[in-house]
């Protein structure tokens, strides 16, 4: 019997593997940028740990980097905004699910959340670029405040 107790278990972990979420690969970038933020920043703002607390540390992130931003050549400047923007996105990702599609418009990634239910979406490189550039009126923790009450609340809407 006992040989049949692991074909059975082989099998039991086979269909738990298959049932589980399955990451796009787009997913699996957002995952690695946003893992980049974290490991390259850790130093310096310990306490990334996902949560929507952490934003804060996100805006202190910000402010400083926003010091040297027009000196900073497009590379880096987009690399700045992807990590950060992908961070944020995974905290959204994280605490409040979602799925994430390209959105041609603004040539960049949003989150949208809530389907089918409701349909919340998040801009999160966008408002990034706009912290950099205009400094504490795009603050990212007021900003992420907006999506959690539309979430919270079930109402559809984009928050840019």
């Amino acid at each position: 019997m006992g040989i049949f107790d692991r074909f059975k278990r082989k099998k039991e972990t086979a269909l738990k593997d298959s049932n589980s979420e399955q990451l796009d690969d787009y997913t699996k970038e957002m995952i690695k940028s946003a893992v980049f933020f974290v490991s390259s920043s850790t130093d310096r703002f310990p306490g990334l740990d996902y949560s929507v607390k952490s934003l804060e540390l996100v805006e202190d992130a910000l402010e400083e980097a926003s010091d040297f931003f027009h000196e900073i050549d497009e590379e880096q400047k987009a690399n700045l905004i992807n990590t950060v923007g992908s961070y944020i996105f995974e905290v959204a990702r994280k605490n409040f699910g979602g799925k994430y599609f390209w959105y041609d418009k603004l040539s960049q990634p949003i989150l949208v959340t809530g389907q089918p239910e409701f349909e919340v979406s998040i801009l999160a490189f966008e408002k990034v670029k706009g912290r950099l550039e205009n400094g504490k009126e795009d603050n990212i923790p007021f900003y992420f405040a907006g999506y959690v009450d539309r979430v919270n609340n079930k109402q559809s809407g984009m928050i840019v």
